[in-house]
């Protein structure tokens, strides 16, 4: 127990800092790591570590990315990017467009991929036009935490909880789509609040680069949008398995005779997939010490029961900024297969991990891209001014969640 236990402690210490402490070993390796150590320890056997990968979680993840991954191949998020900043609008309405695109792609498609896509040409664009990229780079990357919310496939911590609770698609749609599209226009209030006189970029001597609009593959769009559709409306209107349906929508994507097939691939996030797998591994070998299982139990007697929504909500909400909200999911979710109530316990799973993700940069993933894809681009966002707004945006965000909740 003692070994599984250290182990256990380490992965989820390197989860909450970014690297394991003494060694250049990021979250994926640790996490690979860990479940390495557990079975050569014999914490588990190889054929329990297996059995305890969820492919169907994997499987869909990986799917959705490829199908994602053909708008990023077709030029399509750099070209949407550009059209919606370049629109003669003001800072506050620019900031309202870049909020509603980031909530609404997210919620459709993976956010990270999302983020990684848009990002650069965000901060050129703004940069171009004089604007402060700051206020602009953190709504979208608040909006697509909390629009990612609202559906199934919008982010991978919610594949893991609809595949855990056996939510349908429609169902998950009824637990936290109305949350999440109201948590869109609270960022946007926020950050317009916050940047208020703000707008405009400090002179410098050094003149942007204008900015212009990336070229579109139409055909390969439209193909990505057919797939992107299918898929949605399979999963809205039959019980087919998410899984094999994201399986065959990527393989229809990668079959292609303009574009080749490695890059597409190439914009999946394979470290993220291998975490979650080094993750179950690390877990399963966890849950046999039946230590979490008393800790959950000591926990109900103290008034802290994870059966109750609220309190749910609350306890991923700060679990999700201590070790990032993918691996808060998959802490607390082998104990709340059987629950009561799935709907609510669903959405206080997808709104606490969602929306508690902007407290801080490493709250999210998508908050890492951001703030490291600025950072080369010479735009700083320092810890202290993300949190200076993901505070507020995150306690305006909970409190709406919370009343959802309540009321489910």
């Amino acid at each position: 127990m003692d070994t599984t236990l250290l182990i256990f402690l380490l992965v989820y210490v390197a989860l909450a800092i970014g690297h394991l402490p003494g060694f250049l070993v990021d979250r994926t390796g640790a996490a690979v790591i860990g479940a390495f150590a557990m079975i050569a320890t014999a914490r588990i056997t190889d054929g329990q570590a297996w059995a305890a990968i969820d492919y169907r979680t994997i499987a869909l993840l990986f799917g959705l990315m490829v199908v994602s991954g053909g708008f990023v191949v077709s030029g399509f998020y750099g070209w949407l990017a550009a059209r919606v900043a370049l629109l003669k609008v003001g800072p506050a309405a620019l900031l309202a467009l870049l909020v509603l695109t980031g909530g609404v792609l997210s919620a459709l498609l993976t956010n990270d991929v999302v983020v990684v896509a848009m990002t650069p040409l965000l901060v050129s664009i703004t940069l171009s036009r004089g604007l402060n990229p700051v206020p602009f780079l953190l709504g979208f990357c608040f909006a697509s935490n909390t629009g990612s919310a609202a559906t199934i496939i919008g982010s991978p911590q919610n594949m893991i909880v609809a595949q855990t609770l056996g939510l349908s698609f429609n169902g998950f749609l009824a637990a936290a789509f109305v949350p999440a599209a109201l948590s869109l226009p609270l960022v946007w209030g926020v950050i317009a609040f916050l940047y208020r006189g703000r707008w405009m970029r400090a002179p410098s001597a050094e003149a942007p680069a204008r900015a212009s609009v990336p070229r579109l593959d139409k055909a390969e769009t439209i193909k990505t949008l057919v797939v992107t559709l299918a898929v949605i409306v399979i999963f809205v209107t039959t019980d087919w398995p998410r899984d094999l349906v994201a399986l065959a929508a990527a393989a229809v994507m990668l079959l292609n005779r303009t574009i080749a097939s490695k890059d597409v691939l190439k914009t999946v996030d394979g470290s993220l997939l291998l975490l979650l797998m080094g993750l179950f591994v690390v877990n399963a070998a966890f849950t046999e010490t039946e230590l979490p299982q008393k800790a959950i139990a000591a926990l109900a007697a103290s008034g802290f029961d994870l059966a109750q929504p609220m309190v749910l909500l609350g306890v991923v909400s700060v679990i999700s900024n201590i070790v990032g909200n993918n691996p808060a999911v998959m802490l607390v979710t082998p104990f709340l297969s059987h629950a009561a109530n799935p709907l609510a316990i669903g959405a206080a799973l997808s709104l606490g991990t969602g929306f508690s993700s902007n407290l801080v940069i490493f709250g999210s993933l998508a908050g890492i891209i951001v703030v490291e894809q600025a950072a080369a681009r010479r735009v700083r966002i320092g810890a202290a001014e993300f949190c200076r707004a993901g505070l507020p945006v995150t306690l305006a965000s909970l409190a709406l969640a919370a009343a959802w909740v309540a009321l489910m």
